[in-house]
């Protein structure tokens, strides 16, 4: 099949693809912060620079497009017919770099979870395996007098002086 698009508007639509603040990724930033998660975004010191970083838990999160990334779902296994060696190479590609930051992260003592855009359709679903992932969150471990800022203070043994 030949591209409908001439060369320069191909170049358009593509030059206007983002690598940070994507919409599944926003999704799952509102969705996280929404249940009283907060978290830093695309950490240059990180490899792969993650798209959201609990640096207090050591756990970090990538938002994949699903065709970008090769996932396994019908978009990601999509392959282009026009320019096939290149998107093949550039794929292949993507999916080294992504593995070799996950090995790197993980053996410097990171979690890390991959959100895959087809997974956004369930949104609930998602939000659970983020919760198990993640823990609870800091106002929750508040309420229970455990977790990542508890304190002398209200259902704490340790006496205040």
């Amino acid at each position: 099949m030949v591209d409908v698009l001439t060369p320069e508007q191909r170049h358009l639509v593509m030059s206007r693809i983002r690598s940070k603040d994507t919409k599944p990724e926003m999704i799952v930033r509102r969705l996280l912060y929404a249940q009283g998660y907060r978290y830093r975004l695309h950490a240059k010191d990180l490899p792969g620079k993650p798209d959201i970083v609990f640096r207090g838990r050591h756990k970090v999160i990538f938002v994949n497009g699903c065709f970008w990334h090769s996932h396994s779902c019908a978009d990601g296994r999509h392959r282009p017919q026009t320019n096939a060696d290149f998107w093949g190479a550039k794929r292949q590609r993507t999916l080294d770099r992504d593995a070799h930051a996950v090995a790197v992260l993980e053996a410097n003592g990171w979690s890390v979870a991959t959100v895959w855009e087809c997974e956004l359709r369930d949104a609930e679903g998602l939000l659970r395996v983020l919760g198990v992932f993640l823990g609870p969150t800091a106002a929750d471990a508040r309420s229970t007098g455990g977790g990542f800022d508890s304190g002398p203070g209200e259902g704490d043994p340790r006496p205040l002086g």
